[in-house]
């Protein structure tokens, strides 16, 4: 494995240099601590899954411009409101043009509201579970939004995630070809029992490490055979600075 002196080298001579690679991480927010994620209402959650949920395989642009009337139609995603959406509520929904008129889509609002209702329950608030959630164990997050949550399984959950200010890493197709190109996992075998059989950690400090792990990753249908705990700034769901 390459250490992370020689991955940051590669970031700084793809983007134009140290200063410009400084540059391009300065333009991205730190995680935010943990007390702030608590603070942060279930209806801002809510409101960033369906975000990320419509602008997936979508338009970022679009969403981005119509998100007011997404604040609107969902009135503020309050989630006790939409976890039990009548069947008119629906159709109407279908029929706004204030809002991208997808029905699966517009499903998965109730079914992450009730996700999220669910989660309160269980533990005060969605937030608390979100932000008490060790950032060691992302896996295991991301199995509770795949499982749990509707339509936020891969890059979805993760984006999201990110952008709540979660501590989180993103697996894009930049750093699954620079893992098959350290050769730490097989481009031609990514199978979900691979990716049981190892864990890659990234500590932020310096050193790339391969940690052997016990833990099924029955639940990861994605192409990585191993995980990356990414550095929080290398990724904002738009641009990926290394490669």
């Amino acid at each position: 494995m390459r250490s992370f002196e020689e991955i940051e080298a590669l970031a700084a001579r793809k983007k134009g240099g140290t200063d410009a690679l400084a540059a391009l991480l300065a333009q991205h927010n730190s995680p935010k601590p943990t007390e702030e994620l608590e603070a942060t209402g279930d209806d801002r959650w809510l409101a960033m899954f369906t975000k990320c949920v419509f602008q997936a395989g979508f338009s970022w642009k679009v969403i981005d411009q119509k998100w007011p009337g997404f604040e609107e139609v969902f009135e503020g995603f309050d989630v006790a409101r939409l976890a039990f959406l009548p069947d008119e509520d629906f159709e109407a929904f279908l029929n706004d043009k204030r809002i991208v008129r997808n029905a699966m889509k517009i499903k998965s609002v109730q079914a992450n509201a009730i996700f999220l209702k669910d989660l309160a329950a269980e533990h005060g608030s969605a937030a608390k579970f979100f932000a008490r959630h060790p950032a060691t164990d992302q896996i295991g997050l991301m199995d509770v939004l795949k499982r749990r949550g509707s339509r936020l399984g891969g890059n979805t959950g993760q984006i999201a995630l990110r952008f709540m200010g979660k501590e989180s890493f993103i697996l894009s197709g930049d750093v699954v070809n620079a893992l098959i190109r350290d050769n730490v996992i097989d481009g031609t075998s990514m199978s979900k029992k691979i990716c049981g059989q190892s864990r890659l950690h990234l500590t932020i400090g310096k050193q790339l490490q391969v940690v052997p792990s016990t833990k099924s990753a029955e639940f990861w249908p994605f192409r990585s055979a191993q995980v990356i705990n990414f550095s929080f700034s290398f990724y904002d769901g738009k641009q990926s600075i290394d490669s």
